[in-house]
């Protein structure tokens, strides 16, 4: 099940910190987590990366130009919980 995010807080180094809805928080790299490339690329700008902000509808965390981060990676970034549909049982034929 998806955790959303209900706060996030720029930090340095492109660092975000967040508080997902089950009450976990803690920190992520985004540089770590994505390429500034294509739709990420003004995110190199320290101006731009800090105008972050937490989307409700979306339940994750995007910024003015429209690019935004799974919410499903984010968790398990700063929790180490396993992404969802990855790993599990394996079901023999």
């Amino acid at each position: 099940m998806l955790k959303d995010i209900v706060a996030a807080k720029p930090l340095d180094g492109y660092r975000l910190h967040l508080r997902f809805e089950d009450g976990a928080e803690g920190s992520v790299d985004v540089s770590a987590l994505v390429p500034f490339t294509g739709v990420f690329a003004v995110l190199r700008e320290p101006e731009t990366f800090a105008a972050v902000r937490v989307d409700p509808e979306l339940g994750t965390v995007v910024w003015p130009n429209g690019a935004d981060l799974d919410p499903a990676v984010l968790y398990s970034s700063v929790t180490g919980a396993p992404l969802p549909g990855v790993g599990g049982t394996r079901h023999a034929r």
